[in-house]
């Protein structure tokens, strides 16, 4: 599996650590930066990269981190078609994938330990959509939304 992956200076060991471990385990990692630690960088052309990436190749995921991983999941959310969870369970990256069809996960690297997050990215990555027709709908409201900018009627 091909996993997009960009962060900023709070989560670049945490980066670092999940692209060994990930690409170790057979998925093909690539890596939309930073390259080197700089603690004045900023997040959004990482994030809006990685989110890039995953629309631009379908069947991928995409991983984004920082210190909260907030500000990561609202910049790759800004790329049409990408569905960016914040996670802070294995319980959130299972409903995230299972109900939202999730395709990239944002985690806080200074919020949980390195094997904290490659758990809950392992489980991300695990989980499959559910398809049920509940989430398919409002998965086609969300896509219709960002194609035509109207808000979809209310039922």
């Amino acid at each position: 599996m091909r996993v997009h992956i960009g962060c900023d200076h709070a989560g670049l060991d945490t980066k670092k650590f999940l692209m060994a471990v990930l690409t170790e385990r057979g998925h093909q990692v690539v890596d939309h930066g930073p390259f080197e630690y700089d603690a004045v960088d900023d997040y959004p052309p990482f994030c809006l990269a990685t989110g890039a990436g995953v629309v631009a190749d379908p069947g991928s995921f995409g991983i984004v981190l920082g210190g909260s991983g907030n500000g990561e999941q609202i910049a790759a959310n800004k790329v049409d078609g990408v569905r960016a969870a914040l996670v802070w369970s294995a319980e959130i990256a299972t409903l995230a994938r299972e109900h939202n069809d999730a395709n990239v996960i944002s985690v806080g690297s200074r919020m949980h330990a390195d094997a904290e997050v490659l758990a809950f990215i392992e489980v991300f990555l695990a989980t499959p959509f559910s398809g049920d027709d509940r989430h398919v709908r409002r998965i086609g409201q969300l896509a219709e939304y960002e194609r035509t900018g109207e808000v979809p009627p209310t039922a």
